[in-house]
């Protein structure tokens, strides 16, 4: 069981997942927002109920599944809409994600939470131990927004207006990990807070 409890955050297309790899990779467990969200709006899933309420069936594709992108354009297009939807969402992660890391048999846990500042940082997850930022200049971030999602420069523009600010999200950080160059580049900054994080977690024990 883990105590020492680590969050990866960064702003969308940042890298998070990429970083969340290679924790993963030398042993950490890691426990996803993204993939407790997909979770819990499977069908069938209460979650799904609730968001089918609050935006209609419209929302869902012919087989009953969420229709992800469509929800997607709404929220960040609807300031309302998309606290709407967190409030349905957010605290059912939440409890889902300090269960794994708590049910986590590695030395420390790590939880990737790419809203941490827009929900509340710290005061949201106060059972968290450590926050590491993952950054990037904006210009590169919306390049690789377009890229990964195909998708036109004014929605990637509107994406990362929707979220927190760089300089927000780096206030909350303990630690930051520069995105910015090669996967070497990236290798190098995740031992070495591994290795940091190892020896806080068996402080802390």
């Amino acid at each position: 069981m883990a105590n020492f409890i680590v969050a990866i955050t960064g702003g969308i297309a940042s890298g998070k997942s990429a970083v969340g790899e290679r924790f993963a990779a030398l042993g950490v467990a890691v426990a996803d927002a993204d993939v407790a969200a997909r979770q819990l709006v499977e069908p069938g899933m209460p979650a799904l109920a609730e968001i089918v309420a609050r935006f209609g069936a419209d929302i869902c594709t012919d087989d009953g599944r969420l229709d992800r992108r469509a929800l997607r354009a709404r929220v960040f297009a609807d300031a309302q809409a998309r606290r709407d939807l967190e409030a349905i969402l957010h605290p059912r992660i939440r409890e889902q994600l300090q269960c794994e890391c708590r049910q986590a048999r590695s030395a420390y846990a790590m939880v990737a939470i790419p809203l941490l500042t827009e929900v509340g940082g710290r005061a949201a997850y106060p059972w968290l131990q450590r926050i590491v930022v993952v950054d990037l200049p904006e210009a590169m971030q919306l390049a690789r927004l377009q890229a990964r999602d195909a998708i036109s420069a004014a929605l990637a523009q509107n994406m990362l207006a929707a979220q927190a600010t760089r300089s927000q999200r780096l206030a909350l950080a303990d630690e930051v990990i520069d995105n910015s160059g090669d996967l070497d580049a990236l290798d190098a900054q995740v031992r070495v807070l591994h290795q940091r994080y190892l020896q806080l977690a068996t402080a802390s024990s």
